[in-house]
């Protein structure tokens, strides 16, 4: 086959047609299309993991359902002054089962980061030896109560470091927000 300058011409203009059609459709459908299915495999991955937690926390509702409510009845009373009691009860017997001597116990109620409850704060100082106290803050941290203990402090009372006094900070929680407070 003899190829004429009108023959080349038209073969060029034939195979830019041609180039500029693929270039075209690469940049308007091809590029989107895969792009799109990519987004959408993506999308489908995440509902997928969304729908598995979905099933898993739905499999737990009643096991959750029951922590929170043993958490709720290890709460301070909704009363203040029976919360107040309530706690300064427990360090009373604390103190007397592990033979520690309380100095003062101290409580004074905080407002809650939300309306929702309120914090009765408690500063208690004992005195005893180590071992003693060691028990003693043993059995406020596995209480029943809702105990948080904030800080202690311990200071030696003589110079062999065999009597102790321990400066605790204890909070605890009440589901019920602070009386005449906005």
């Amino acid at each position: 086959m003899k190829i004429t300058a009108n023959n080349r011409q038209r073969m060029l203009l034939v195979g830019t047609g041609a180039a500029l059609i693929l270039l075209v459709g690469d940049s308007l459908i091809f590029t989107p299309l895969t792009k799109t299915w990519q987004d959408h495999s993506a999308e489908i991955v995440r509902l997928t993991t969304k729908v598995s937690d979905g099933r898993a926390l739905m499999a737990r509702a009643t096991r959750m359902e029951a922590d929170w409510k043993e958490m709720q009845s290890q709460a301070l009373p909704k009363e203040p002054a029976q919360a107040e009691q309530v706690l300064i009860s427990a360090f009373d017997k604390w103190g007397r089962d592990n033979a520690i001597e309380l100095g003062s116990i101290k409580p004074q109620w905080k407002r809650g980061a939300t309306a929702r409850y309120s914090q009765l704060e408690c500063r208690v100082d004992a005195t005893g030896s180590l071992s003693a106290l060691s028990r003693f803050l043993f059995e406020v941290e596995k209480s029943a109560l809702a105990l948080r203990v904030d800080s202690v402090e311990l200071t030696a009372r003589d110079e062999s470091g065999q009597k102790l006094t321990l400066g605790l900070l204890v909070s605890g929680l009440r589901f019920m927000p602070l009386e005449g407070r906005p």
